[in-house]
């Protein structure tokens, strides 16, 4: 019996939150399509900006999906509880503790649906879309889009003058140190990383700095091998949002181990986790909501009540995720502490309901 309650709840809530999600993911594509149309240029017109706009989608509900599954689950449980399913679950003898499981379930499906989501759907195809829209505005120009790079590997720092898709960067200068002292320069007019991660550098000229002199050495290709792969160096040229949680981890670490600054990627790592934790928290304050005076209200006053708290959690979660980076706050405490908070709020709410 409980088994069908359980699977009537879940079909009530992912049915509700599947309706929330599509119509709050149509606003938010019309919006950034709408701002796309400011920037046309070259070859990237309407056709490309719906392109764009489509595949920025994945990342967007990912995004959305705590406030979708809030509002989503107060308009089915309070459906249920405005048709008194609720009350004769709990005349039949199932308690707050009991319902509270079953509505978890659902969450943690949600749960699993933007964690497969945000991992492997919509980063790289965020990616992918940012550089699809640099290459059609500037396709003509290539000095307009190219990106340059400055990478760290132990004591030595590469300018990478222009790094295309295929990982080939044009010049490429290495400055070579040895504690504070500056070791060598060397500039190759052409460089790239191969299939196996080695980094091929064609005509290569390197001023050595000696005791005794300079010594300046010419070759027309060498093969060097850095710890800085092509993720590695994806990952420096990506914005922090089209990364997964796992290159997250892989250029957090290549950082610290470098000694370089990881709190932009640390927060956005931690952001990320928090996000998708809370899906699991948000059907359980719904029910402690339908509880009380939104029981006899109407969807209305419900979807009033679940776009309030959604705002103030996402408002407070980027607040505090961008202060942590300009303030130089531990990204664990600021991006955690809005997730906390919302357990809190369920957990007094649940403890009220007699």
């Amino acid at each position: 019996m409980t088994g069908i309650l359980s699977q009537y709840m879940m079909r009530t809530i992912l049915s509700s939150t599947a309706l929330v999600l599509v119509v709050l993911l149509a606003l938010a594509g019309l919006f950034e399509f709408i701002a796309e149309l400011d920037d046309t240029q070259g070859d990237y017109q309407t056709a490309q900006a719906i392109l764009y706009t489509l595949l920025r989608l994945p990342n967007l509900a990912f995004e959305m999906l705590p406030v979708a599954t809030l509002i989503g689950s107060l308009l089915g449980l309070g459906a249920l509880a405005g048709n008194s399913e609720i009350i004769v679950m709990r005349s039949a003898g199932l308690s707050v503790k009991e319902l509270a499981g079953m509505v978890a379930i659902s969450g943690g499906v949600l749960l699993v649906l933007t964690g497969l989501l945000g991992e492997f759907i919509g980063p790289p195809l965020d990616f992918y879309a940012r550089n699809m829209r640099v290459e059609s505005r500037y396709q003509q120009d290539d000095d307009s889009h190219r990106n340059e790079a400055w990478v760290k590997d132990g004591s030595t720092f590469l300018h990478l003058e222009r790094v295309s898709p295929e990982l080939e960067f044009g010049n490429l200068y290495m400055y070579r140190f040895n504690g504070d002292q500056l070791d060598s320069i060397a500039v190759a007019e052409n460089s790239g990383i191969d299939e196996n991660d080695n980094w091929i550098l064609e005509n290569l000229r390197e001023t050595q700095f000696e005791r005794d002199g300079v010594q300046v050495l010419t070759t027309s290709r060498s093969i060097e091998s850095f710890e800085v792969n092509s993720d590695l160096l994806g990952s420096s040229l990506a914005k922090p949002l089209s990364l997964s949680a796992r290159e997250l981890l892989s250029y957090i670490d290549y950082l610290k181990r470098n000694d370089l600054d990881a709190i932009k990627y640390e927060t956005e790592f931690w952001f990320r986790v928090a996000r998708t934790s809370t899906v699991l928290v948000m059907p359980v304050l719904a029910l402690a909501f339908v509880f009380g005076s939104l029981r006899s209200g109407g969807a209305g006053g419900r979807l009033m009540i679940g776009v309030v708290i959604g705002l103030a959690y996402y408002l407070a979660s980027e607040t505090l995720a961008n202060s942590g980076q300009v303030f130089n706050l531990n990204p664990i405490v600021v991006t955690w502490l809005p997730s906390v908070v919302l357990v809190a709020i369920t957990l007094f709410a649940l403890s009220r309901i007699r």
